[in-house]
Order: C-alpha cells, then structure tokens, then sequence
C-alpha cells in the first residue's frame, strides 16, 4: 500500500502543480499521511534549483500549519480518535511522545522533525498534554524547516 502512495508522491513531484501537491502533501504529512514531503521536495529542488528556498517555504509553512492542525486535534478532538489511536501502529510512538513531552518539554517539538517517531504522533501529543500554543509554534518552525528533516535543511543539506 505505500509503495503505490510513495510511487504517485513521486510521479506527482513532476506535475505542472507540484508546489500545490507539495503544500498538501507536507500538510497532511504533519497529521497523518505517511508519506514524507521529501518525496516531492527533493526532485523538485534538483529539477528548478532556482526554486529551491521557494519550495523550501511551502514545505516549511504547510508542515507547520498542518502540525497546528495535528496540535488541535490533540487539544480538542483527542476524544474522537482515542479508540482508533490505541489500537493502531502509532500508539506505542504516541505514549513515547507524551513522556518525552513531559520531560523535555519545548525541546521535544523541536527536534521532532528528525526523530524516528513521526511528527504526526508529536504535534497531536503536544495538543493533549496541552504544550504552551507558541511554544509549540516556535519549535515546529525551527524543528521543520532547519533541524535536519527539515525542509529548508534538504535544500541545504
């Protein structure tokens, strides 16, 4: 199943609406599609380089945004989901999440982008913890856009 997702991410990196396709993509990614937006990112930034911090942006901006998605689902709607979280593959990435929220805090979101566990599980734990809104923020445009993982940093890096 995400071998024929991976595959159309890709295909769909060449349309002539990539960076539409990329903001959707790096937005659901962020609260849960599986498929990374590097998938998209990285063959468009070879392809147009004159484009690179353009894409870089998008990417950065939709992640963020679907992670303030994610962060909403975790503050008010955690109820509607719980069931289908606590028996799915996430849950035990889910629990992981929440201690690390509740050791490190701030810290926590902001290397997120490049942990195993997929962001996903951090922006809707820091939503039912109930992480400081800008905190959050903060850490998420750091954590996605410069920290490795990041988009900005896959131009970069």
């Amino acid at each position: 199943m995400f071998k024929k997702l991976y595959d159309r991410t890709l295909k769909l990196s060449g349309h002539r609406h990539a960076p539409r396709y990329l903001a959707g993509l790096s937005f659901a990614e962020a609260t849960f599609f599986p498929i990374p937006p590097d998938v998209m990112l990285l063959p468009m930034l070879v392809a147009k380089p004159a484009k690179a911090w353009y894409y870089a942006f998008i990417c950065t901006m939709a992640s963020v945004i679907g992670g303030v998605f994610g962060y909403l689902l975790g503050s008010w709607g955690f109820e509607l989901f719980s069931g289908w979280l606590e028996t799915s593959s996430y849950y035990p990435a889910f629990l992981q999440a929440n201690e690390a929220f509740n050791r490190w805090g701030f810290w926590v979101i902001l290397v997120a982008g490049f942990t195993p566990i997929p962001y996903k599980v951090f922006t809707i734990a820091a939503g039912v913890i109930g992480m400081p809104f800008f905190l959050f923020l903060g850490g998420s445009v750091v954590g996605r856009g410069f920290l490795p993982g990041g988009c900005y940093y896959s131009y970069m890096g």
